[in-house]
Order: structure tokens, then C-alpha cells, then sequence
């Protein structure tokens, strides 16, 4: 519930966007934006903390996104497309807002004295994670496709790849985030 609230307060822009701020003697914190200049070494550890937070809330997401959809599909044949609409609405917001985060944290991490092993890691992370969402997206069309005319092989053919997809997508971010985890713990 606390997550939800915390998407819902995000999308409507009433939890300020916390960014990493370098501030006199202090160590890193959260501000109102970044400020240029060379990244403390002791950062990084924090860097990659709110990383995970960050993380844990896109997941959040996508679970709240699949509940939707079910509630959605469930509301059918006649469907509840506003509701539907405005969450979709919400979660993309929530998403935006996640990787516009996520990719601030990977240009500090390629600073003079950052980790570019880690952002590296945090670029494929986000290439795949767009995969995901597409993915996701197409397979609740087809998964509505295969409701409304049941029987039709082709529509269930359908959400069968893109569930597979789908699991190989998951996969590689579960390597990846294995790969970022390790890293950052071999320094740490």
C-alpha cells in the first residue's frame, strides 16, 4: 500500500523527484537536482542504494499494472476502458519518472570518479526494461484478443510468444541486475 501511494503521490507530482546533491562536508543526500562537478568516492554506495529503491518501486509498478489488467479484463465484455485508461496513465507516468531517475544515477556513475562497469550495467538494464514494458503492453492486448474470441487459435498462439518473451526478457534483467550487484558489491 505504501508503494502504491507513493506511485500515485509520484504521478501527480506530489512527491518531489529526489536527485543526488553533493553537499559541503555532508556526503551525499537528497536534493532538488544534480549538481555538476567530480562525484565523491563514497557516492557510489549510495548511488547504487537508491538504485535498488528505485528499482523495487518499478516492480511495484509492473505488479500493480498486471492487477489492473486482470480487474480490467474481468470487467468484460463491456470493459471498464477509463479505469483502465487512467491507470495505464498512472503506471506510465510512474515509469517515466523511475527511468528518468535510474538514468541520472547512470551519468553520475560514468563521472571522473564513478563506476562506468555500473553504468553500463544500468544502460542495458533500461533497454530491457523498455522491452519489458512493450512486451507487457502487447501481451495484454493479445491476452483481451484471446477473451474476446475464444477458440481462435491464433490469439492464443499469440499470448503463448509473448509470454515466452516475456520470460526471456525477465531473464536477462535478472542477469543483468546479477552482474550490477556484483560489481558493485566487489568495490563496495
Amino acid at each position: 500500500r505504501q508503494q502504491r501511494a507513493r506511485l500515485q503521490r509520484r504521478k501527480r507530482g506530489q512527491v518531489p523527484e529526489r536527485r543526488f546533491v553533493r553537499q559541503e562536508g555532508k556526503g551525499p543526500a537528497f536534493g532538488e537536482g544534480i549538481r555538476p562537478g567530480v562525484m565523491a568516492e563514497d557516492d557510489v554506495p549510495a548511488l547504487v542504494r537508491r538504485f535498488y529503491s528505485l528499482q523495487s518501486e518499478r516492480v511495484e509498478a509492473y505488479r500493480l499494472f498486471e492487477e489492473g489488467h486482470r480487474a480490467y479484463l474481468r470487467s468484460g465484455p463491456s470493459y471498464d476502458f477509463v479505469r483502465y485508461r487512467q491507470l495505464v496513465h498512472e503506471i506510465t507516468q510512474a515509469f517515466n519518472g523511475i527511468s528518468q531517475e535510474i538514468l541520472q544515477i547512470k551519468g553520475q556513475l560514468e563521472g571522473p570518479r564513478g563506476r562506468a562497469d555500473l553504468a553500463q550495467h544500468l544502460s542495458r538494464l533500461q533497454d530491457k526494461e523498455k522491452e519489458k514494458l512493450k512486451l507487457t503492453a502487447e501481451l495484454q492486448l493479445a491476452k483481451q484478443n484471446a477473451q474476446d474470441h475464444p477458440g481462435v487459435g491464433a490469439h492464443e498462439q499469440e499470448v503463448r510468444e509473448l509470454k515466452q518473451k516475456l520470460i526471456q526478457t525477465i531473464e536477462a534483467i535478472s542477469e543483468i541486475l546479477q552482474d550490477f550487484k556484483y560489481d558493485s558489491e566487489e568495490s563496495g
